[in-house]
């Protein structure tokens, strides 16, 4: 029999779950289907939010033809063989074109994006991709804006206890166990709004019942006892990039290389891997050591350079040295809290002296005026006011408003000079 997740794959909009969003009476995707007029368009969110259902229920209820490529598998050849025959069938069916949906969009080429320029623009396909990255980032932007993009969302715990209702209730085999769920916490803790998880916990667990009765002990039991039952092709891709990034930020490199491990042998993107590097050099190691940015984002470049699997050599290197790095949050925390207090004090006036005078009139208003040029002064540094008046009278320049430099090698140099500048402000 085939898997639950595949048995409780609905057919029509009527039976989705979650997206309301978007597929809700008069939302964008449904009145799209009402109309009988698709667009080529990008679905982007988590894995196991119904991407692909989605795209099928569309073809479905407008009867079209559908093709689907996987940019893990696919190249060019590919594309190209199946824009052939979406050509065959306009000119049988001209009023609409074929769907192309293609898997993890994000994964294709530019060299592939372009094969599917023409096509997409000429209606010869309408094309609906799916990504759990943004398009933003992966799609080239001549795709991007022929497409529309549709974010979707984790699925709340309602809808999958609605969903779990419906599976005891229709599915033709465990409708006839009669299963009693006394508790749901775990369920629903291990699935994270991944409904596909979600289903494949539940058939895990049903599968290896002793009575009909479901508890939170016993969905942990049954998942500790097989913790890949419910990962198939990478569907952990989110627990296992925190679990990397963590691991870094706990200064403990062995766990990390290793969680990148997992992510490398499940088909992972490297450069996803890399990007996450990217941010966590930034965000938990930053000033405490300023190379580690700088040895992230050689990796990220590298794998441009001698691509893969090698490429995973120099994602090793960053990752074990930034885990093995002294760590600091500091220039993270720094602007948080000055985009919160953006956001409560809204904008406050540039002080005059700091302001550009480009003009004689604006020069004449005091633009620039009373400005010091901090080279002009012994160590490069003249005593003045750079926040708003505001912000001053608030500080009352006794203490940084917002960059605390924390306890590291690094940020003990950088205090020091700014002691030496600011005085009590930094100590």
């Amino acid at each position: 029999m085939a898997p639950l997740a595949e048995r409780m794959r609905p057919h029509t909009l009527d039976g989705y779950i979650g997206q309301q969003h978007l597929v809700g009476e008069g939302r964008v995707l449904r009145r799209m289907i009402t109309s009988g007029h698709i667009s080529s368009f990008i679905l982007w969110g988590p894995p196991g939010v119904g991407k692909t259902t989605l795209a099928k229920i569309i073809a479905q209820q407008l009867d079209l033809p559908f093709y689907t490529l996987s940019a893990v598998s696919s190249g060019v050849k590919e594309v190209r063989e199946v824009i052939e025959r979406a050509k065959k069938d306009r000119f049988f069916h001209p009023e609409h074109s074929p769907i192309l949906f293609i898997d993890e969009i994000h994964r294709f080429s530019k060299s592939q994006q372009d094969s599917l320029l023409e096509a997409v623009e000429k209606g010869i396909v309408t094309l609906v991709g799916a990504t759990t990255e943004n398009p933003s980032f992966e799609v080239i932007r001549p795709l991007l804006s022929r497409c529309q993009v549709y974010t979707l969302k984790p699925i709340e715990e309602r809808d999958l206890l609605m969903l779990l209702d419906r599976v005891l209730t229709t599915d033709p085999e465990l409708s006839q166990k009669n299963i009693e769920v006394q508790e749901t916490q775990a369920l629903l803790r291990f699935a994270g709004g991944d409904c596909r998880k979600f289903l494949n916990i539940l058939d895990l667990v049903c599968g290896d019942l002793d009575s009909n009765v479901i508890t939170d002990e016993i969905v942990i039991r049954a998942l500790q006892e097989n913790p890949m039952a419910y990962d198939k092709d990478g569907e952990m891709h989110y627990d296992l990039v925190s679990a990397m990034i963590k691991s870094i930020r706990g200064s403990d490199p062995d766990a990390a290389v290793y969680y990148m491990a997992r992510m490398i042998e499940g088909g992972e993107d490297p450069e996803f891997i890399a990007r996450r590097l990217i941010i966590s050099a930034s965000e938990d190691i930053g000033l405490a050591n300023p190379n580690a940015l700088l040895l992230a984002n050689a990796a990220f470049d590298a794998i441009h350079k001698i691509g893969w699997p090698e490429g995973r050599i120099p994602l090793a290197e960053a990752c074990v040295y930034l885990a093995s790095s002294p760590k600091s949050n500091a220039s993270y925390n720094a602007i948080n809290s000055a985009l919160e207090k953006v956001r409560e004090t809204g904008n406050l006036p540039v002080p005059l002296h700091l302001r550009n005078a480009p003009t004689k009139l604006l020069a004449k208003e005091g633009y620039g005026v009373g400005y010091k040029y901090a080279h002009d002064y012994p160590g490069h540094f003249a005593y003045q006011q750079f926040l708003p008046d505001a912000l001053v009278k608030e500080g009352g320049m006794i203490q940084s408003l917002f960059y605390h430099p924390q306890p590291n090698a690094q940020e003990d140099r950088l205090r020091q000079y700014l002691s030496a500048c600011w005085g009590e402000r930094f100590k």
